[in-house]
């Protein structure tokens, strides 16, 4: 029997398990799905820059937590792995397409600037001082201005998750693919075992002293079975790719202030482009219409040539709260239960920090951030004692 067993194998679960098997810790992790067919694998990749100031909401002190260890192990895992999993601080630029974007960027500089972020709002032209490629959208008026962020960062997810996954067997972690989790019987307020069926449908039995639910999207589905209601659903994200010829882009470029709307050139000259808000069940399919309409921002601000080497695209179902806060701690009810979801777009950039804090939990260390605002029942008052590891 494991110490842990980590229910979800995308960056969540992979970054939990690694945190907890350098503890010393004996862990498990159930994949449902082939790493490549994650929410995690379909990240764009991008990290907006944060830093600590004395009114950060809860989700942003997680945030500017987990940035700092994202650093840190990206060293380690190039040095244990030999994966060099692409972060690097390459900039960003929100542009504004209409006067009313502008002043909206204009006005998020000045937060900005309050919470020590390092920014510049710059004219149409001065932007292509930053960023050439923007130039064929400049010369046509499709750009009014716009806002850079020097310390706006990417990361190569699929380098990233393939590093995650070699850390781990390094760190003894025993990764099963293939594995649905369809029961969690419980006996005296403790989770006895999992009933689990694996590739082909062979029923199987999972034991383990602790459990972690961390598959995602897929959260919510599960924990039903355990009559504990959790707010999270799936939203899909869909993103185009393109092969440029040659580099055209260097810094990351966010429509709007929001930045739902996106082109993340990678250093071989692709650029991702997305993306898509979509309330779409489970349904991980792509739709001509959505593909369509990226292909077209593209095609505004680079050129006609954009739209003609698109290579192929793909989604993912980002796991997303009713109040835009992940859930992170204990399952109510359950002392060796344990739950990380509802990250929606920024579970990639808050997976440190949080695979960090479940562990400090599971060990009984006192956890970096009071974890109380994202409590799985935001309204529970009386908490029962966990089981330490």
């Amino acid at each position: 029997m494991v110490d842990c067993c980590v229910i979800g194998g995308g960056v969540i679960g992979l970054s939990i398990a690694r945190e907890l098997a350098s503890r010393g810790i004996r862990v498990q992790v159930l994949a449902h799905e082939d790493r490549k067919s994650t929410t995690s694998w379909a990240a764009a990749g991008i990290l907006p820059p944060v830093a600590c100031y004395a009114d950060a909401t809860s989700v942003e002190q997680l945030t500017s937590f987990s940035d700092t260890i994202h650093h840190q192990w990206s060293r380690e895992l190039l040095e244990e792995t030999g994966i060099d999993n692409g972060l690097i601080r390459c900039g960003g630029l929100h542009i504004a397409r209409t006067s009313i974007e502008l002043d909206e960027l204009k006005s998020h500089a000045i937060t900005l600037h309050q919470r020590n972020i390092c920014c510049e709002t710059h004219t149409a032209d001065n932007l292509c001082k930053i960023e050439p490629g923007l130039r064929y959208a400049v010369d046509r008026g499709l750009i009014k201005g716009g806002l850079f962020t020097p310390d706006e960062a990417q990361i190569r997810t699929p380098r990233h998750l393939k590093a995650l996954r070699q850390s781990c067997s390094m760190r003894n972690v025993d990764i099963l693919d293939g594995v649905s989790v369809h029961a969690f019987p419980a006996k005296d307020g403790k989770i006895t075992h999992l009933e689990c069926t694996t590739t082909g449908n062979i029923p199987q039995t999972i034991e383990a002293k602790i459990f972690c639910i961390a598959a995602g999207a897929w959260s919510g589905k599960l924990i039903k079975t355990l009559n504990i209601p959790l707010n999270t659903s799936p939203v899909r994200g869909q993103i185009a790719l393109l092969d440029l010829p040659h580099p055209t882009l260097a810094k990351v470029i966010n429509i709007g202030l929001h930045g739902v709307d996106y082109l993340l050139p990678r250093t071989d000259g692709k650029v991702l482009v997305g993306s898509t808000l979509e309330n779409a069940g489970f349904n991980k399919s792509t739709t001509p219409e959505a593909i369509e309409r990226l292909l077209t921002l593209a095609t505004d601000l680079l050129g006609a040539s954009a739209a003609t080497i698109h290579t192929h695209s793909w989604s993912g179902l980002r796991p997303g709260s009713s109040d835009g806060i992940p859930s992170i701690g204990f399952l109510p009810g359950y002392k060796n239960a344990y739950i990380a979801t509802g990250h929606f777009r920024a579970g990639l950039h808050q997976s440190t920090g949080t695979a960090v804090l479940i562990a400090d939990l599971m060990t009984g260390n006192q956890t970096a951030i009071d974890l109380a605002p994202f409590a799985p029942d935001r309204k529970r008052l009386n908490q029962d004692p966990l089981m330490p590891l």
